[in-house]
């Protein structure tokens, strides 16, 4: 049997399909060619390995991922322990905001200690960067983090952020307490996925307030509410974010009584000695934003 066309097979299978494979094998590698090798694998083994649309595993191909899975998805650890120990290679998932403006420099500064060092990147909002962590794809995520984190998670609070409403200043509003003041609130709400944790404390706040306010646009980031905000869509739900400028067209008004939005760190299993730099050296960042 081809080892390469397992390794393609077993990215199939863990991500459940060939185009998610696509997006997480580690290297550069096309859908068709990905098609045709596994194919190929098929074709050897003259069996059916998992069914296309919807995707799912045969028999077979169960009974052949179950063998593999383990030497492929241990591939890392084994490098890891060859190196002494520390990994050369670290997924960090955040949203954009943490991406764009406070990881650069502090990964620059990674790179010095740990050279050689890989380093992946994934954009998302918490419950996809969770998500993604369960399923291994990344390491790390900076991110919103509930109190209480999910079984199997460790997690580290970095600092809290205040709840705020995004307006525009040609709106007229100076203050939340007018809107709740209304007996109808007209304007859209732009906010993230309702699943999420900014989304369901807000709703919950104006619940005990007795205001019925939903969302109307579904943003999948900090960033894209902002936006939206700023070309006149509607008021958006945010956080104030330390040493960060709004568009000049959008204000921030604070939302007394509204619990904060915890920044923290989430990850799972040991924490190497490259995951430990790192979390301490975004904590300390955090700290420098108070």
């Amino acid at each position: 049997m081809n080892i390469h066309h397992l390794e393609l097979f077993y990215y199939v299978a863990r991500h459940g399909g060939i185009m998610e494979a696509v997006r997480n094998i580690p290297y550069g590698i096309q859908q068709p060619a990905i098609s045709g090798q596994v194919a190929q694998l098929e074709e050897h083994l003259g069996v059916t390995l998992f069914h296309r649309r919807p995707f799912a595993l045969t028999p077979e191909g169960e009974k052949l991922y179950k063998f593999i899975s383990p030497f492929f998805s241990n591939i890392e650890k084994v490098t890891s322990e060859l190196q002494g120990g520390q990994a050369r290679h670290i997924r960090i998932g955040a949203s954009s905001i943490i991406l764009r403006d406070h990881l650069p420099s502090l990964l620059r500064g990674l790179r010095k200690k740990f050279a050689p060092l890989k380093i992946s990147l994934r954009e998302g909002y918490p419950a996809h960067l969770e998500n993604l962590l369960i399923k291994e794809e990344i390491d790390l995520a900076v991110t919103l983090i509930e109190k209480k984190s999910t079984a199997g998670i460790h997690t580290r609070e970095l600092i809290e952020l205040p709840m705020v409403l995004l307006v525009e200043k040609s709106s007229g509003i100076t203050s939340a307490e007018q809107l709740w003041k209304r007996d109808k609130i007209d304007e859209p709400l732009i906010c993230l996925p309702s699943g999420e944790l900014l989304c369901k404390q807000f709703q919950q706040k104006l619940a005990e307030l007795g205001v019925d306010w939903f969302p109307s646009i579904e943003a999948s980031s900090a960033d894209l509410v902002e936006t939206y905000v700023a070309n006149g869509l509607g008021i958006g739900v945010s956080v104030a974010i330390p040493k960060k400028n709004l568009p000049e067209s959008v204000i921030a008004l604070d939302l007394p009584g509204f619990p904060p939005a915890v920044i923290g760190a989430m990850w799972r299993g040991r924490t190497t000695a490259l995951l430990q730099v790192f979390l301490n050296e975004i904590q300390a960042r955090a700290k420098q934003l108070v």
